[in-house]
């Protein structure tokens, strides 16, 4: 009954613009740039370099990547083999991916 109530607040609070939503981004174009730009690495979530940092969802959360700001650092300045993307994508599709990234992870990829 509990779970019930603080859903139904969660959805009465959205309903009035009180609660953003948790993905902000544009989904459909944050695919389009993750295909663009991330698939040839992170085809299906995986990660050609690096089989132990995919960005599936127990992945993101080991490594502390589980949140749309972390995925929006790492995808704005890169790190180890991974090049950073500021400059070469706007702040808005670093958004869109970022959102995409996290939406596909909490779906299974």
């Amino acid at each position: 009954m509990k779970r019930f109530f603080l859903g139904l607040f969660a959805v009465v609070l959205s309903w009035l613009g009180i609660v953003a939503p948790a993905l902000a981004g544009d989904l459909a174009h944050g695919g389009q740039i993750f295909s663009n730009n991330c698939a040839a690495c992170h085809i299906g979530g995986g990660n050609v370099v690096n089989a132990a940092k995919t960005l599936k969802l127990a992945d993101l959360q080991t490594y502390e990547m589980d949140s749309l700001d972390a995925i929006k650092y790492q995808v704005t300045n890169g790190k180890n083999a991974m090049p950073a993307f500021a400059g070469r994508l706007t702040e808005e599709d670093i958004d869109d991916v970022a959102s995409y990234v996290l939406d596909q992870s909490e779906k299974g990829w």
